[in-house]
Parts: C-alpha cells; sequence; structure tokens
C-alpha cells in the first residue's frame, strides 16, 4: 500500500496538517452561525468567546485524535525468495540444457573454492542427474550425502529438498542398473549370435570349396600278369662224395 516512498510522505504531512484544519474550519463556522449584528455589540463578544473556546475544543480533540492514532510505518519489502524456491528454478534451467552445456556447467560448480558450499553442491547434483550415466548419478548421490551431513543452516534450508532428490535419484539409480544389466545380455547374446555366424560361414565355405573341385581322373587299368615260365629239366643229380 506505502511502496511509494513520496506518496507515504504526502499522505503523512496531510495527517500531520489535520487538527490545524480542522481548527480553522471551526473558527469559519463558529464565526459565519455566530456573526453579531451591529446593534448588539455585547452579544457579538459573547458569540466571538463561544467561538473561539468551541474552536480550541475541536482542536484540542483533534489533536487528541492524532496523537491516539499513530501513522502505521510503511510495510517492510517482501522478502526474496527462498533458497529452495531459487533451486528449484535452476532445476528448471538445468533440465532445458544439451550435454555439451552441462558439462560446462559441472566444471564451473565443480572448481576450487566453491565446491564447497551446500548449494553448489545441490546444484551440481541437479547436473549430473541429468547426463543420463551411471557412474555421474552415483556422483550426484554422494553429493546429496554431502549437503544432508551438513548441520550449517544454508545446508538445513535445503535439507528438505536434498532428501527428495536422494529419493529420486535411487529410484533412477536401480532403473539405470536394470536397463545397463539388459543391455550386457543383449551384447552377450549378440556376440555369441556373431560366433555362431561365424561358424555357419566357415562351414559354408568348407562346402562350397567340396562342390566346385574338379572330379579326379579315373585310374588307369591295371595290365595283365605275365604268365610264368616252365621249370628247366633236371641236369643230373649231384654226385654222393
Amino acid at each position: 500500500m506505502f511502496s511509494n516512498p513520496d506518496l507515504f510522505a504526502h499522505r503523512f504531512r496531510t495527517r500531520r496538517r489535520l487538527p490545524v484544519l480542522m481548527a480553522m474550519t471551526a473558527i469559519l463556522l463558529a464565526a459565519c452561525g455566530f456573526m453579531p449584528s451591529f446593534s448588539d455589540k455585547k452579544a457579538s463578544d459573547e458569540a466571538a468567546q463561544k467561538a473561539a473556546q468551541a474552536a480550541a475544543e475541536t482542536a484540542a480533540h483533534a489533536a487528541a485524535i492524532a496523537a491516539s492514532s499513530p501513522i502505521p510505518p510503511p510495510p517492510p519489502p517482501p522478502p526474496p525468495p527462498d533458497a529452495v524456491a531459487r533451486m528449484l528454478t535452476y532445476a528448471e534451467r538445468v533440465r532445458q540444457m544439451q550435454p555439451p552445456e552441462l558439462n560446462q556447467e559441472a566444471a564451473r560448480l565443480a572448481a576450487p573454492g566453491d565446491a564447497t558450499a551446500p548449494g553448489n553442491q545441490l546444484q551440481l547434483s541437479l547436473v549430473l542427474s541429468q547426463l543420463r550415466q551411471l557412474p555421474e548419478l552415483v556422483r550426484a548421490q554422494e553429493l546429496l550425502a554431502r549437503v544432508l551431513a551438513n548441520a550449517g543452516p544454508d545446508a538445513q534450508a535445503l535439507h528438505s529438498l536434498a532428501r527428495l532428490l536422494a529419493f529420486r535419484y535411487g529410484e533412477q539409480r536401480r532403473l539405470e542398473e536394470q536397463l545397463e544389466k539388459e543391455r550386457q545380455q543383449t551384447r552377450d547374446v549378440q556376440r555369441r549370435l556373431d560366433q555362431t555366424n561365424e561358424r555357419l560361414e566357415a562351414l559354408k565355405a568348407i562346402e562350397r570349396s567340396l562342390t566346385t573341385r574338379p572330379p579326379a581322373p579315373p585310374a588307369p587299368a591295371a595290365l595283365p600278369a605275365p604268365a610264368p615260365s616252365a621249370a628247366p629239366a633236371s641236369r643230373g643229380r649231384a654226385t654222393t662224395p
């Protein structure tokens, strides 16, 4: 209501002048109502005294009213947004960043000197969670644990949000680990399938080499064996000694 200082000062001066204005108005009214005639001077003097007395009473009453109701001071300016509101605004801005921008922001927040502040730690955890990588998500959980373990006033103002993010990161990590396990199983199946295809291609190559080889020439016919010759005649019996 009193956000404008000039307007507040003008109203304050008007309130201070109110008793004087009321007294002057009462005097004028009394003078108009009790205007004496020239023929009765005594009545005119009495009317003037009554008017002055009424004006004095009116001024005293107005002064008492002004003193009993002091002007309230102007309201203080609205407080700045709290730490949680600022962090939610930052989270919305981080959500719209691209991976190169996220890497630059993470490098800025991890700079020496600022990395130990609770607000920077929470902001860095928000940036790392947007990278969608399991190691970075584990690092983001560690940063939240540091904020929750900090008993300083700056950290305590962020504890409620840090607990909420810790629960969300736990669910996200469980899903990421399950997805990574399924990816590993898919890679194993693909590797075994590739090995099976390689063996099948090797068998097909052997089969093709057997079917495309020219036939071997027929073996030559065997020659007939010669007839055995007749035994020579005995040349005589050996003489006995």
